[in-house]
């Protein structure tokens, strides 16, 4: 849409299509447009952010930014942590654990982990079933997969993923080899942060742990 502006989008789950109010930004009219699909386009992870953290400027590591990331061989035998469990922070701390690091990964939020197996077919599911019993369908199969994760300090969200996708925006975790190294101990999961003095990082639990490097994976703006 050219030289619209969006205002507002929302999924009709009987229509299955997309609605979208749009403003013309030379008449400033709000126009109205229906849609089996909705493409964001406008850079959702184009710019890094670094979140205010008390005692960061302290850090006596490396502290980089997930874009950053280049090669794990670099970090081979050094504790590295990495803050996020989106896809990016998952491959990174595999790649990490794969070349030798002593890999953590902090994981603040619930989060839904499945294979690209499991999203494929809930993508085919969507077109005949609603999002409710797609849903219902990925966490059985992430269940049979993957087992119980709470024991490893990932809990699995109230909501379904592509519920969670259409409502909020946020991905499930496509699991490339991680949760094979958190079940084996290679990579350690951490809670959220909560400080950190100089090379010691200090999670909500209390309890802290020194790292050579850390990669922030959170969110982007």
């Amino acid at each position: 849409m050219y030289q619209r502006s969006v205002e507002f989008a929302s999924f009709n789950e009987e229509a299955k299509k997309w609605n979208v109010k749009a403003k013309n930004v030379s008449s400033g009219e709000i126009e109205e447009y229906s849609a089996r699909f909705l493409v964001v386009a406008s850079g959702e992870t184009s710019n890094p952010f670094i979140p205010e953290l008390e005692g960061l400027n302290t850090f006596s590591g490396e502290f980089l930014h997930s874009t950053k990331f280049k090669y794990g061989k670099t970090y081979r035998d050094k504790n590295v942590l990495v803050v996020g469990s989106g896809n990016s922070g998952m491959e990174i701390a595999l790649y990490l654990a794969n070349h030798g690091a002593r890999t953590s990964i902090a994981i603040r939020s619930p989060t839904h982990i499945l294979s690209r197996e499991m999203v494929y077919l809930g993508l085919t599911l969507m077109k005949y079933f609603s999002t409710g019993i797609v849903d219902k369908v990925m966490v059985m199969l992430s269940k049979l997969v993957y087992g119980d994760l709470s024991k490893h300090g990932i809990i699995r969200p109230a909501e379904g993923p592509f519920f969670m996708k259409v409502a909020y925006g946020k991905y499930p975790v496509f699991d490339v080899g991680t949760v094979k190294k958190i079940k084996s101990g290679e990579i350690q999961v951490l809670p959220a942060l909560e400080s950190i003095r100089g090379e010691e990082v200090v999670f909500e639990n209390g309890k802290s742990h020194p790292f050579d490097a850390i990669f922030w994976a959170g969110p982007h703006h």
